[in-house]
C-alpha cells in the first residue's frame, strides 16, 4: 500500500508510529530520525518460534521445553523496542500505525518463504480473532487491521471468518505460560471447510509464549488445515 500524498499529510499529518510526532519527511510512514528505534530480531533465531537466542543456539528457552502444535513462526522486531507504538495501536486509536507495521510483516514473511522455501509459502493469512467485547472496546480488532495491511503488500487473502474466539478470556499480561493455556483452553474455533488443505499463517501484534498461537493452531488443524505457522510484529525475548 501506498503512503498517503504529502498533500494529504499536510492537511490530516501522519503520525509516526515510534515518537507519535507528525512524520518527517511528509509522506513517509515513520520520522527517519526514528527509523532505527525498532530492534529487528536479528539473523539469529529460534528454529521454532523465531526468538533471537545465541549463536549457538537452535532453540530459545521456551521451545527447548515445549512442544509447539504450530509449524514455524517469525517476528519482525524485539517487543522492548516498539512496546510503546503497539500500545498505542491497541489501546488509544493509532490505527494508522499499521501501514507501517504491515509494510515490514510483509517483508518478513518474503523472508520467511525464502528461508523455508516456496512450498510453505502461506495461502491465507488468518488474524488471530478477539472476542465482540474487546472490538467494541478498541473499535477494532488489531490483528484483523495488521493482516489486512500485510496481505495488501503480500498479495495473499485474508480469512477473517474462519477462525473465532468462542469466549471472552482473561487478560495474560501477568500470567505464566501454564496459566495462559489454561485460560485458552476451547477458547477458540474454527468453521466451515475454508481452511481445509490449506497453509495458514495465523497474524497477530505480539508472540510471548505462543499459548494463544497453539490455541488457534489447534484448532485450525483439527478442521482440517495442512500446516499453521505465524508472523507477528513483535516477539518477546523471555517468557518462562
Amino acid at each position: 500500500m501506498q503512503s498517503p500524498t504529502p498533500i494529504l499529510d499536510l492537511v490530516f499529518p501522519r503520525r509516526c508510529p515510534i515518537c507519535d510526532k507528525p512524520v518527517r519527511p511528509y509522506g513517509s510512514l515513520i520520522c527517519e530520525k526514528c527509523a532505527s528505534v525498532p530492534q529487528p530480531v536479528g539473523d539469529c533465531t529460534c528454529f521454532k518460534c523465531g526468538k533471537p537466542v545465541g549463536p549457538q543456539e537452535e532453540y530459545c528457552a521456551d521451545c527447548s521445553v515445549k512442544k509447539h502444535i504450530y509449524y514455524r513462526g517469525a517476528a519482525v522486531f524485539r517487543y522492548r523496542s516498539v512496546s510503546g507504538s503497539l500500545y498505542r495501536f491497541k489501546y488509544e486509536g493509532r490505527r494508522e500505525y499499521a501501514d507501517y507495521y504491515g509494510r515490514e510483516m510483509a517483508r518478513a514473511l518474503d523472508g520467511f518463504v525464502e528461508q523455508l522455501g516456496a512450498e510453505h509459502m502461506p495461502d491465507v493469512l488468518v488474524p488471530v480473532p478477539c472476542s465482540a467485547q474487546r472490538i467494541r472496546k478498541r473499535g477494532y480488532n488489531q490483528a484483523a487491521v495488521l493482516a489486512e495491511k500485510t496481505a495488501q503488500i503480500a498479495g495473499i487473502p485474508v480469512d477473517c471468518a474462519s477462525l473465532a474466539r468462542g469466549r471472552d478470556t482473561k487478560a495474560m499480561r501477568t500470567m505464566s505460560a501454564s496459566e495462559r493455556q489454561n485460560n485458552l483452553k476451547k477458547a477458540f474455533h474454527a468453521y466451515g471447510n475454508s481452511v481445509r488443505l490449506k497453509s495458514i499463517m495465523l497474524i497477530d501484534d505480539i508472540y510471548t509464549t505462543g499459548a494463544t498461537v497453539d490455541a488457534c493452531a489447534l484448532a485450525l488443524l483439527e478442521a482440517g488445515a495442512k500446516e499453521v505457522s505465524f508472523l507477528t510484529f513483535a516477539i518477546g525475548e523471555n517468557s518462562l
